[in-house]
């Protein structure tokens, strides 16, 4: 998406702000597990991890936590904890955040880096299915949603990124990074 249509900070805040997610609601954690249960069987026994943009209700953090895993907060609007930007971790899970970024390489990359060898970078987003069905896709309508990503878009940062790539689910994606997993 062109800049000149992102949301203000104070605008796309606002917009955020709307949301009802709650660490009680259990469509949340049904909606969460999508990703949450393929990402419990993939993790060795206490993992660390980041809940990158986690929002104002953590609870994909609470669920990790909740199946033996230690789990750092961070999001820009509600968490902005710079120190867990610093350091590394097993996992690094970004649930529907990945399209409302507008540098979406740079802030991949710096999350990758974040990983440990064998550390896995969950995502979980919508994929473009086709140029004929973007024009009617509801997921554009979000005015906070700025950048889209296919199976394709996959397939290449895996590639750059030089990472093992899973379809945990159809908007459930794990880029695994070489190397031993953590123990």
């Amino acid at each position: 998406m062109p800049s000149e249509f992102h949301l203000t900070q104070a605008e796309e805040r606002a917009y955020y702000d709307l949301h009802e997610n709650s660490l009680q609601d259990l469509g949340y954690r049904r909606f969460l597990s999508r990703c949450a249960i393929p990402l419990l069987a993939e993790l060795p026994p206490a993992s660390e991890g980041l809940d990158f943009g986690c929002g104002p209700a953590p609870l994909l953090a609470q669920m990790l936590a909740e199946g033996g895993h230690r789990v750092e907060l961070y999001d820009s609007y509600y968490v902005p904890n710079k120190g867990a930007m610093k350091r590394d971790y097993d996992f690094v899970v970004a649930t529907e955040v990945i399209e409302h970024l507008s540098a979406p390489g740079d802030e991949l990359t710096r999350l990758w880096q974040r990983l440990r060898p064998g550390g896995l970078l969950a995502l979980m987003t919508k994929p473009v299915i086709s140029r004929e069905r973007f024009a009617n896709w509801h997921y554009i309508r979000d005015p906070t949603h700025i950048c889209f990503f296919s199976v394709q878009t996959f397939r290449w940062l895996a590639d750059h990124l030089h990472a093992e790539l899973q379809f945990a689910e159809s908007d459930v994606i794990f880029l695994r990074k070489s190397g031993v997993h953590a123990e």
